[in-house]
């Protein structure tokens, strides 16, 4: 007789189509035009005519709800970087971003990419996450890997060489799954770390490990931080998440035993289990705070909540 574990058995139970579809920090339209970034002189060309992003360590120059813009001529004498995040096609107009560690612009012309990125229009979300993305790369990443030697940037921020020896090393980006798991009454399970102000929940999380497969990997961060085995597992969506270097790939899941249901105690200190009803409530008394609009956590919840329904709680002001 075969038997199959409760990871197991929930792999091949996938969903066509995702249902996120405009998430904030996945709505990108800009050509990154990848085929300049061999063409060095061409590169040197278009930073000269380019609309420039100044990045100072991991925030951006930008007001409340958009970025800010300097000409070649206007970058700082200071030690920089600059990185090329592609082309306008209906204008020509190209972007790069400079990235510094010195502290060459106004505080208050700083924002990160957390608090400003669901405030920007889709051309400039992209590029905020994208210079964002490189820019925590590069910051991480100033020594060779095999040999230990100084690298250097090249192929327009795309890569980066060894000095000594030639390799190439390339921008890594870590998965991780994020599940919204639902019960048979169409509930959700909410966690919390113990890091995290005490009303503060979201959808579990975690990293995809070595040879596994996303729908593992949901599985697996389930049971391990909460206890809940689950089936049915759809994909819904994808989204960069640069905080250094992540992407999250949102699912869903259901579970028939929520019997089992119990913080790891490391990870999540506590679980709650969420009507619609009861979480309206729990927001409108302040003893629920949701993840923030930028984060795919958020967008999942909404998509369960209801568009309708979640009006009444954009009325009181109470989720952001």
């Amino acid at each position: 007789m075969l038997v199959v574990s409760p990871i197991m058995s929930a792999i091949g139970n996938k969903g066509n189509k995702g249902q996120l579809d405009n998430l904030v920090l996945a709505r990108s339209t800009i050509d990154r035009a990848s085929d300049l970034r061999l063409h060095g002189q061409k590169l040197e060309e278009l930073w000269q005519q380019a609309k420039i992003l100044v990045m100072v360590n991991d925030r951006v120059r930008a007001s409340d709800t958009n970025l800010i813009f300097c000409a070649s001529a206007e970058i700082p004498s200071s030690q920089g970087e600059k990185y090329f995040l592609g082309i306008d096609r209906k204008d020509g107009q190209s972007y790069f971003t400079w990235h510094t560690n010195d502290e060459v612009i106004a505080e208050e012309e700083l924002r990160t990419l957390r608090q400003v990125g669901a405030l920007l229009s889709n051309f400039e979300a992209g590029l905020a996450v994208h210079a964002v993305a490189l820019g925590n790369w590069h910051s991480a990443h100033p020594r060779c890997s095999k040999c230990g030697a100084l690298t250097r940037v090249d192929l327009g921020g795309a890569v980066r060489i060894c000095e000594v020896e030639g390799s190439q090393h390339h921008p890594r980006t870590d998965p991780a799954v994020i599940v919204l798991v639902q019960d048979e009454n169409d509930r959700i399970l909410l966690g919390h770390q113990a890091a995290w102000p005490p009303t503060r929940f979201s959808n579990l999380a975690g990293f995809l490990e070595p040879g596994e497969s996303f729908e593992h990997c949901v599985a697996r961060e389930v049971a391990e931080e909460s206890g809940v085995i689950v089936h049915s597992i759809r994909y819904l969506g994808s989204q960069p998440w640069p905080f250094p270097a992540s992407i999250m790939i949102a699912f869903e899941a259901r579970t028939s035993d929520i019997s089992t249901a119990r913080p790891d105690g490391e990870e999540i200190t506590e679980l709650r289990w969420f009507s619609r009803e009861e979480m309206k409530t729990a927001v409108q008394t302040g003893v629920l705070h949701l993840p923030p609009r930028v984060s795919v956590s958020r967008a999942m919840i909404d998509l369960w909540y209801g568009d309708c329904a979640l009006e009444d709680l954009i009325e009181i002001g109470t989720l952001t």
